[in-house]
């Protein structure tokens, strides 16, 4: 059958209809915006100004940093835009392309905390043999991965959705384009399409969840056999990485693992993973671990330094 489509360009309804509340909304979500392109450029500027590549933690926390930027701007700068704007539109290609890097950077990101959770299982459970099994070669292996399960991922979620029909209604009801709300919008039945799109990001989501639970459970039993300062600084770091399984994973697995539906509170969930997520990482990472903030001290130190010598 060959594919019929009238529609050129999509209609957000927004996070809200309401111009006072979407104007309280446009100066909360333009700083937690801020807050997320400074702080992740923060620890990135961190990790290579203090030469913490050489760890394989930092070496993908500053990636993670990377990919929040990116996974946030897919986003962010347009719904803030459209706080403002009486018709909130985006044109066909621009809402198929924010679908690909929401789920690029999304998965991306998923695999990322997976890869860092196993990090923390060989640092804790086989520390002499660490850094031969984390060596550099390894690391960039690894993180290659994370990039193509990204780009697999969003390529197979992106052509589900370009084939089918758009003939109208064109009235997206979220603030960015994502599979099920555009899969509502299709003129054709597309209970078989939103049950593949569901089996690709649920077993994803859910998938990488299970193994992330099952990684810490047995970093957390391990604890036992260390010393008292040992498991102190463990439980410091796998907490916050914890902190940001929980946040991240949460709303995910809620918006992806059910059949082709939508709820109204699925707008308010999707904020929790696109906006407060990216902006809360450099926050926990860096009040929970004592060397990103000797880091940021010495970072600090070298600014007052220049600034000094420079008067």
């Amino acid at each position: 059958m060959e594919k019929i489509s009238n529609v050129t360009e999509f209609v957000f309804l927004g996070l809200s209809q309401n111009i006072e509340v979407e104007e309280v909304c446009f100066v909360v979500f333009s700083f937690f915006y801020m807050v997320i392109l400074l702080g992740n450029l923060l620890i990135i500027l961190t990790v290579f100004v203090g030469n913490l590549f050489k760890s394989p933690m930092y070496f993908f926390l500053n990636y993670l940093s990377f990919v929040d930027i990116c996974y946030s701007s897919v986003t962010a700068p347009k719904m803030i835009v459209d706080l403002l704007a009486k018709r909130k539109t985006i044109s066909y290609v621009g809402c198929m392309l924010q679908l690909f890097g929401v789920h690029f950077f999304g998965c991306t990101e998923i695999f990322i905390l997976t890869v860092m959770a196993y990090d923390r299982y060989v640092a804790i459970c086989k520390p002499l043999w660490y850094m031969t099994i984390m060596d550099r070669d390894r690391c960039n292996k690894m993180l290659l991965g994370t990039w193509i399960g990204g780009f697999l991922h969003s390529i197979i979620q992106v052509a589900l959705v370009v084939q089918l029909p758009f003939c109208g209604p064109n009235e997206i009801d979220h603030y960015f384009c994502d599979v099920h709300p555009v899969l509502k919008l299709a003129c054709t039945d597309t209970y078989v399409v939103g049950g593949v799109v569901t089996a690709n990001s649920g077993t994803i989501a859910l998938g990488s969840f299970v193994i992330l639970l099952i990684s810490y459970t047995i970093i957390l039993v391990s604890l036992r056999k260390q010393s008292a300062e040992g498991r102190r600084k463990a439980l410091s770091t796998c907490g916050s990485h914890i902190a940001v399984v929980i946040i991240f994973f949460g709303p995910c697995t809620f918006m992806y693992m059910r059949p082709d539906t939508t709820f109204s509170e699925d707008k308010m969930v999707a904020v929790f993973y696109t906006i407060i997520t990216p902006m809360l990482n450099p926050l926990i990472y860096t009040l929970r671990n004592a060397e990103v903030k000797n880091a940021m001290k010495k970072l600090w130190d070298r600014r007052v330094f220049w600034e000094t010598n420079g008067k």
